[in-house]
């Protein structure tokens, strides 16, 4: 009974102390909070389990470090506001993955993202044709900030920086753009869906001045027949 009133007490405890510390440490939303800030609650959450289950050592050996790091992450915030470069280390700064309607590979590569997690990420902002974005922007947080081209009816070589552009055959089907080629390689089953094969896919980009299926980062489709095409980019020297 004893022992059940000590955790009863220590969860009480640890619940406003551990409410103390978080209102002291600032406002942030769930879902952007920086890779700093999911550490620092994970060790708070963690000693704060601590406190509770081991009623054998005194709590004071486990709230002294809570506090401890709390203050760390007011004084590291305070830094941050001061030093943009210190900022930059301590939560990360943001990246471009899409700049003028162009995805820069170099970008994907230092994020770890592939072809499908833009895709994803795109998704959830409603966005289902990558043709449409102007400007996509990695946050600290993870999340990713979309900016959708003016006119996004079309899209033409022009926008990627091709110059004469020419219409895409017709394709007929309903859904979410299909993407025919990812870094360099053609996926059979889409070509399939949309009822043509790599001749027609050749063909295709050699309007955009393509002759090698593998120069070719990321192709999709959509049900209009407006293909997105980007070329991969050329190695550094």
């Amino acid at each position: 009974m004893e022992e059940l009133s000590t955790v009863l007490l220590r969860t009480l405890f640890s619940y406003f102390f551990l409410l103390i510390i978080m209102r002291l440490m600032g406002k942030r939303e769930l879902g952007k909070l920086s890779v700093f800030d999911v550490v620092i609650s994970i060790m708070l959450a963690e000693m704060a389990a601590m406190a509770i289950e081991d009623v054998d050592k005194p709590a004071i050996l486990y709230y002294i470090p809570m506090l401890l790091i709390g203050l760390l992450e007011i004084g590291l915030a305070y830094f941050a506001l001061k030093s943009k470069k210190f900022r930059d280390v301590v939560a990360g700064s943001a990246d471009l993955i899409i700049e003028n309607g162009e995805i820069r590979e170099d970008a994907m590569r230092r994020n770890r993202l592939n072809m499908d997690d833009l895709m994803v990420h795109l998704r959830q902002k409603d966005v289902k044709n990558i043709a449409d974005v102007e400007f996509a922007v990695m946050e600290p947080t993870g999340q990713m900030s979309v900016f959708l081209k003016e006119q996004k009816d079309t899209v033409t070589r022009e926008d990627m920086g091709i110059a004469d552009s020419k219409p895409v055959s017709p394709v007929f089907y309903k859904g979410l753009p299909i993407p025919l080629i990812l870094d360099g390689k053609v996926r059979e089953e889409a070509l399939g869906k949309i009822g043509q094969n790599q001749l027609w896919l050749k063909r295709e980009i050699r309007k955009y001045g393509i002759k090698d299926i593998r120069e070719v980062s990321f192709c999709s489709i959509d049900e209009r027949g407006i293909m997105f095409l980007d070329k991969k980019d050329k190695p550094l020297q």
